[in-house]
Parts: C-alpha cells; structure tokens; sequence
C-alpha cells in the first residue's frame, strides 16, 4: 500500500511537472504571438501590463476567472459545460509522450506516434460538442466546417508520418529523434515538412484557416455562446494544440532535442533548450503567417487538402518506399 501511495505521488509530481510549464507556455506564447503580429503590422502591441507587457496574458487570464459564465437558455447543458473540459484536455494529454530529452519524456512509449495522432484526431470532438450543444446556428456552422476541415487535413498528416516511420521503422518518438542523429529529415523530406506545417495551420484552425471562427461570416464560430473560463478553455486548448503541432514538426523533421551542430558551445546546451528552441521558431513562423496570409475561402481549403496535398503525399510515399526498397536502405527490424 506504501509502495503503491509512493509510486502515485511519483507520477503525480511527473504529470504536474510536465503541465504546469505547458501552461506557462501557452501564456507565453500568446503574448509573443501578439508581438510577432504587431511587428509585422508596425504596431506597438502588449507593452503596458508588466516589462514588454510580459503580463498582459496574466491580465486576461483574471479577466476570464472573473467574468461570468453564461449558458443558452436552450443549450444542452451538460455537453456545453463539457465541451471546453474535452478541448482542454485533449490538447494537454498528448504532451504526456513528447521527449525533451533522451532521458525526460513522461510516457515513452512503442507507439508514440500513434498516441499523438490519435489525440489530435479526437480534438475535434471537443469542438463538434460546443457548436452543437449551442442550440444556435452559427456555432452549429462553426463546429461542421471544422470536423471537415480537421479530418481532411488529418489525412495528409498521416500521410506525411508514413514517409518517416519508413524511414526510421519505428513509431517510438525518442527513436525518431535519435534517428536523426546523421541528417535532420527536413533535408530528404523537405516537402513533406511543408504540406506538414501548412496541414498543421489547418488542423489546429490558425490562419489562413481559420474558417470554424471567421469572425466576419460566423461571429465567433463553434465559441460563439461561451463566455468567461469556458471561452478561456477553449482558447488554452487551441494553443496547447498549436504549441504540440510544432513540437510534432520539431520531432519529425528538425531532429527533436538534438543539437544543429555537435561542436563546442553548441554542445554545451542542455537537449530540451534545443526543443524548446525549434518549437518557438515553428511558432513564430505560425504568428507570422497570420500577420501576412490572407484567408482563404471553404471551398479553396477543401481543395487544397484532398486534390493537391493528399495526391502529392501519396506520390511521395511511394518514391521514398521506392528509393528504400532500391537502395536497400529500409529498416532491417
């Protein structure tokens, strides 16, 4: 019994060491993602709560406790609560198998990749409980655009991960990673980077894809009757999932936690410095696509998915199985 109260508090202090700095982040992020936007715009942007407006996040955050939380006279009450806690969850859980290290990943599991996909996949349930729990038309709208949108790109995303578990032939995260050691896989499979970070701008609704809550035709979309921590829920999820988009590109493409270059000081640099660092550059580039990209219209983004992406990523698959097979280069276990 001792053993076992010992061996919970231990997992508990793991899972809170792993979420409360995820939490940290995403409040961070939201304030650098306003900074990148008010650079490109010549702007000032957060600048007046706390040094460089550093607690403007902080600031909303209160804003959001302490609003009231209001729920449709017509809305189904249990799944609208829900909704939110799904989001949020969702997007949190699926860090308990990203590896900073060779050593610090909370749950280093065989089939890392999988996990991750699969939690990626249900977010959108989460999203599809808020616009139909509503009762209102333009939430309802909001939650169908994204599960069409969410699952269109998901199938490319798939695809692209096909290209590196042939590679590596392993769906472990930390062996990805490792694999990586010779050459990044941005380098053979640089087209494959980009469909994946474009995909990932459409699976986590960011601009210019963010047609579930385009503001101009559909208010705020599937978020349109939240208010309050429930609102606030929702967007700690989005950027949760955003933040673990480019942990995945950073993990797949850009060799995870391992250093550019093995010379000294850069090996001096703890590994998950180095994570960290390639997941602040996907994101800024993330802010910076939303600061010049216009949006793009419904049926543009259908198209883009299914007549451009998808066929290019199976052709892709098909010359890097091809290339393996000939040069006798695929995996031997």
């Amino acid at each position: 019994m001792i053993d076992y109260f010992f061996q919970l508090l231990d997992h508990t202090y793991k899972i809170l060491f792993l979420l409360i700095p995820v939490l940290v982040s995403v409040a961070m992020v939201v304030w650098l993602d306003r900074r990148v936007w008010a650079f490109v715009q010549k702007r000032r942007g957060p600048n007046v709560v706390g040094p460089f407006g550093l607690l403007q996040s902080l600031a909303d955050a209160l804003k959001y406790i302490f609003k009231e939380i209001i729920i449709p006279a017509s809305a189904n009450k249990v799944i609208f609560i829900l909704a939110p806690i799904v989001t949020m969850t969702l997007a949190l859980v699926a860090w308990a198998v990203i590896p900073f290290s060779n050593e610090f990943v909370l749950a280093d599991i065989n089939v890392g990749i999988l996990y991750l996909f699969a939690i990626s996949s249900l977010g959108v349930y989460g999203i599809i409980m808020g616009g139909w729990a509503s009762n209102s038309k333009y939430p309802f709208l909001g939650a169908i655009r994204s599960a069409a949108q969410m699952v269109s790109y998901e199938v490319s995303i798939g695809v692209i991960i096909i290209n590196v578990l042939l590679i590596v032939g392993s769906l472990n995260l930390t062996d990805i990673v490792l694999a990586q050691s010779k050459i990044w896989f941005i380098i053979p499979l640089f087209p494959m980077f980009i469909i994946f970070f474009i995909s990932a701008l459409a699976e986590t609704n960011r601009p210019p894809f963010d047609l579930p809550e385009a503001e101009a035709e559909l208010v705020a979309g599937y978020q349109t009757e939240y208010s309050g921590m429930m609102y606030a829920m929702f967007w700690l999820g989005e950027y949760a999932n955003i933040l673990l988009m480019c942990a995945m590109g950073s993990i797949l493409f850009l060799g995870g936690w391992l250093s550019p270059i093995e010379l000294y000081p850069f090996n001096l640099v703890p590994s998950p410095i180095w994570l960290i660092l390639k997941i602040l550059m996907l994101f800024i580039i993330f802010a910076l696509v939303k600061a010049i990209v216009p949006r793009y219209r419904y049926d543009q983004l259908m198209k883009l998915g299914w007549k451009i992406f998808l066929p290019f990523s199976l052709l892709w698959v098909v010359l890097t199985s091809s290339y393996l097979f000939y040069f006798d280069l695929l995996p031997k276990n």
